[in-house]
């Protein structure tokens, strides 16, 4: 999934001085060049966000997203359950008095009403806020995993004022989960995995969603990060940003940041339109990580001999090997059901899954394994 992104996406570039406060103009990346800011509206919410937002998973330094909010960026992205609940207390520190220049959101990744409110409530508590812009169910795979008592959670925040809107991130099976979303008629926003390397039925799923208003926020957008340090300095995770910020159904990204160069480099994605050379790195780039890197596309699911959750397992494995969070790669494998923690791949034959873009499962699943369990 490598096509020229159409250019008719209306971002509405603007020099970064002309949208800072005062003593806060200034140039990422090369002195003397100045940043700019693009923006597009976040579906029928109304909302004006930068194209480049803020995911903050995996941000510890507080001082990084003060920056981020001085420079410009509009969206910041957390969790209840980030970093054990200590991201949301730090991003609520470091945005301090400027949280309404801002579109915050948050997600939770309880199972029921009760449980739902309360962590909604502990949320406001630490980003020291009334209300979220977004209110998201975590990490949702099909329609199966959103039960009416959810919805109805979602529901009474927005009448509490408690959440302005609401929605579901979902890390995979898009084709299915999105559409059910948009006749559901009850979801404002998508937080979507998407990037370059994905199959063509998540990019459709998205433009439907997009075309009904419903907000589009790309996540996982690097495809799994850096792998290869040449392709890297030759901008590799520029162009898979820029890739996705010039998508026509995509109001704002969230990649992570976790120190200022990547600050300023993931700014300049929205500094002009994806070139030639740009798909020639990410065409070298997908190359390299075909063996390893999975597109989340669904298409294995209930393959696996094992009952493994394979997509999930090399997710996890992906933040140890790609991210650098070893310690999150491992908690979240750990949190799986007991009998696929157990599991290990060496105990079978041959390996059931045949993944259609040519990922090494098995040798994939038994590194996690491996480094994980």
């Amino acid at each position: 999934m490598l096509p020229v992104v159409g250019a008719g996406s209306s971002l509405g570039l603007m020099n970064l001085s002309a949208q800072t406060p005062a003593g806060n103009a200034g140039s990422a990346g090369s002195a003397g060049s100045p940043v700019k800011l693009s923006y597009k509206t976040l579906g029928k919410t109304g909302l004006k966000v930068t194209t480049v937002g803020m995911g903050c998973m995996i941000t510890s330094d507080p001082s990084v997203v003060a920056r981020a909010v001085d420079l410009g960026i509009t969206y910041f992205d957390t969790a209840r359950g980030y970093q054990h609940g200590n991201n949301e207390r730090m991003v609520g520190a470091a945005l301090g008095s400027k949280r309404k220049q801002v579109v915050l959101s948050t997600k939770t990744e309880a199972r029921d009403k009760a449980g739902l409110l309360a962590q909604l409530d502990t949320s406001l508590s630490e980003l020291k806020t009334d209300y979220v812009d977004i209110w998201y169910l975590h990490g949702k795979s099909s329609p199966a995993d959103i039960h009416d008592d959810m919805i109805e959670a979602l529901q009474l925040a927005k009448q509490q004022g408690k959440a302005r809107f609401v929605g579901v991130s979902t890390h995979s099976n898009q084709p299915q989960l999105i559409p059910w979303m948009v006749q559901k008629g009850v979801f404002d926003v998508v937080l979507s995995a998407f990037n370059f390397s994905m199959d063509p039925a998540v990019e459709q799923a998205i433009d439907a969603a997009a075309k009904a208003g419903m907000g589009v926020v790309a996540m996982k957008v690097m495809a799994g990060g850096p792998r290869n340090q040449k392709l890297a300095q030759q901008g590799a995770m520029l162009a898979a940003l820029k890739w996705v910020t010039n998508h026509p159904s995509v109001a704002t990204t969230v990649p992570s940041m976790t120190d200022m160069d990547q600050l300023d480099e993931n700014l300049k994605a929205m500094a002009g339109p994806l070139t030639a050379d740009d798909h020639k790195v990410l065409a070298a780039h997908l190359e390299i990580i075909k063996p390893e890197y999975c597109r989340m596309c669904g298409k294995c699911e209930g393959t696996c001999a094992q009952g493994l959750p394979v997509a999930d397992v090399l997710r996890f494995l992906t933040y140890a090997d790609r991210y650098g969070e070893f310690a999150l790669g491992r908690e979240r494998y750990l949190q799986m059901a007991s009998e696929h923690v157990a599991a290990r791949c060496g105990d079978c034959a041959e390996c059931t899954v045949k993944c259609p873009y040519g990922v090494e499962v098995s040798k994939q699943m038994a590194r996690a394994q491996e480094l994980l369990a």
